[in-house]
């Protein structure tokens, strides 16, 4: 029998490698940028067409490098990391296994230009396919230059399998966010097809958070920072009122390279316990530096998963950093030993100074009996009932406390419930939630929120439909800022918000100007009102897969609806309940809740 084990050709091991390193065009930035750190570059310009696809280009001002390093880095687990095992417990930089320039170089076509400051000129490779196509002296600026055409050119079922280039373009900004946010003192740019996205400047942690996702975000952060002998913990927190419903801001860093923890992340949530609904997830931006040789940052190709020597320690000390950054900037109740207990009073003043201390006393009345006075009421303090000065037979009546009604007989014998006409003269109001009202059946009970909230959405889903929306001009227009993957996602919903009565002008690749909102708009801000909607459509889009204009108007329906707890007129209740029975759906909210109730005569005479 004939031997059937061989070696693999090096340029097949190559490719194959690159599949677990190299998985999209985001992999190969991410690689390439690490690079870039690792050589200490101040500068670092990432330039990409067709989401990577046809190009992705990185140049930086670091350190170079020679003419056979330049030739070396291309051939498989070429590094300047490492020399032997041990070294792999005691690495800070980024990229350490020699595996990503030789997997990049087999599937795609690589031109590298590099030079160092001592040498007069740099040189220049072309690599294709893990081939050096050429290798000439070039000028150039102190620095690397790497650029990607044609990625998985040699590879097309890889590259069939890609993503939109939306899609695809995402995954590019998120590469780019998370190598860019625990270096806020490197300088970065990222231009999409010929648009700059962003410019970062050199600056803190704060500054560069604010650049990545908006200006907005000042107001939205606690600092966190926790020193200890085995574990530092840096960073910031998002402030719990502006937790989201999507896991957009949640960033863990061990040594500056991006992790996830599932584990580590349940000290967060658990941090933010009862201060943020159960479906919204807590934002922070932390960086957990340990010993390298208590982690293991090499057991996924991608290192973004780590083990650390003692997890549970960690953990601890991180849920102990967040409850303290959260208590010293009174989010949660807490007693503070540290501050003064005699709230700026000296008693020893007092005792001293020459004015005798006098006890306070109250007037008492020993002849008042309550339920001996005659109380007036206005018919404008209960909704009904007596006018000033009017004064009824029996005073002491409590009918007095809501008034006189005139009762009204019904006008429809419908046993249906829906179309039971209304007794519109009886409307009352029970915990500021509830609508209570009499009709020939029984007792209708409404829950006000669930009313309002399918009442609007029937109205802004037909806005949707017909292109009915109306708009209010801003005074002043508001600038709306967002992250590039917000604002790609926001640039699809333009045309469904423009049918509900947004006017939004885009002044940059990530920012939007608020020219005019819908024309029913209360008391949640544009701002607001778009990040709810926004957050909410990727919930859908993603999970649910629900119709775009059906997700919208829930979103603008929960949103502007009447909540719980909010005391309404007589008027206003009987609208609420009119618009209600108008509905297509009365009986079920858009979320499936039931609206109302019905307490039948037979229910009421069984219960009393």
């Amino acid at each position: 029998m004939l031997d059937v084990i061989k070696l693999l050709p090096d340029s097949v091991a190559n490719q194959i490698a690159a599949g677990e390193v190299i998985q999209r065009p985001a992999s190969a930035v991410k690689e390439l940028m690490e690079n870039s750190l690792d050589a200490g570059a101040t500068q670092i310009d990432l330039v990409v067409k067709d989401a990577g696809k046809a190009l992705i280009m990185v140049v930086d001002n670091g350190c170079g490098m020679s003419e056979t390093d330049a030739r070396l880095c291309f051939e498989r687990h070429a590094t300047s990391k490492i020399s032997k095992a041990e070294d792999l417990f005691s690495i800070r930089t980024m990229g350490f296994r020699g595996e990503a320039l030789a997997s990049i170089a087999a599937i795609a076509q690589v031109e590298l230009k590099t030079r160092r400051k001592e040498d007069e000129v740099g040189v220049k490779i072309i690599n294709e396919g893990s081939v050096v196509k050429e290798q000439t002296l070039v000028p150039m600026a102190v620095g690397t230059t790497f650029t990607i055409k044609n990625l998985f050119f040699n590879v097309p079922a890889r590259r069939n399998f890609l993503k939109s280039p939306a899609a695809e373009m995402r995954h590019v900004v998120e590469e780019f966010t998370r190598v860019t946010l625990m270096n806020p003192e490197v300088g970065f740019t990222l231009t999409s097809d010929g648009k700059e996205l962003y410019h970062l400047y050199p600056g803190n942690l704060k500054q560069r958070i604010m650049g990545l996702f908006g200006s907005n975000y000042d107001g939205k952060l606690l600092p966190v920072n926790q020193e200890t002998d085995r574990v530092s913990i840096h960073g910031y927190i998002v402030k719990a009122e502006f937790a989201k419903k999507t896991r957009g801001e949640q960033y863990f860093f061990v040594n500056k390279r991006y992790i996830k923890h599932p584990y580590l992340h349940h000290a967060i949530e658990n941090a933010f316990m009862e201060m943020i609904p159960k479906d919204s997830f807590p934002g922070y931006f932390l960086n957990i530096e340990v010993d390298p040789a208590d982690i293991d940052v090499n057991i996924h190709p991608t290192k973004t998963e780590v083990n650390f020597l003692d997890v549970k320690l960690v953990y601890a000390i991180l849920h102990a950093a967040v409850r303290k950054a959260i208590g010293q900037n009174n989010l949660s109740p807490m007693i503070d030993f540290d501050e003064p207990t005699n709230l700026g009073i000296d008693f020893g003043e007092v005792v001293k100074s020459s004015n005798p201390i006098v006890q306070p006393s109250i007037p008492v009345d020993p002849t008042y009996n309550p339920f001996h006075q005659k109380k007036e009421f206005s018919k404008s303090s209960f909704g009904g009932g007596y006018s000033a000065g009017e004064k009824k037979s029996d005073p002491g009546d409590w009918r007095l406390l809501y008034g006189e009604r005139t009762d009204e007989s019904p006008k429809d014998d419908s046993q249906d419930t829906s179309s039971n006409t209304l007794d519109k003269s009886k409307y009352i109001q029970l915990n500021q939630s509830y609508i209570i009202t009499t009709v020939k059946s029984g007792l209708l009970v409404i829950d006000q929120h669930l009313a309002h909230y399918r009442i609007l959405f029937e109205k802004f889903l037909k806005e949707l439909e017909s292109d009915s929306g109306h708009s209010q001009q801003e005074l002043f227009p508001q600038p709306f800022t967002l992250n590039a993957n917000d604002a790609s996602v926001l640039r699809e919903m333009l045309p469904e918000l423009q049918r509900l009565g947004f006017v939004l002008e885009q002044a940059n690749a990530t920012t939007f100007m608020i020219n005019g909102t819908p024309a029913d708009l209360s008391e949640c801000t544009p701002a607001e009102l778009l990040e709810k909607m926004l957050d909410n459509y990727k919930i859908n889009r993603t999970d649910l897969q629900l119709d775009r204009k059906l997700c919208m108007a829930k979103t603008m329906a929960s949103q502007l609806s009447i909540k719980a707890q909010t005391p309404l007129s007589e008027l206003e209740m009987q609208n609420i309940a009119d618009q209600l029975f108008g509905c297509s759906v009365a009986e079920i909210a858009p979320d499936g809740k039931k609206i109302y109730t019905l307490l039948t005569l037979e229910e009421l005479t069984q219960k009393l």
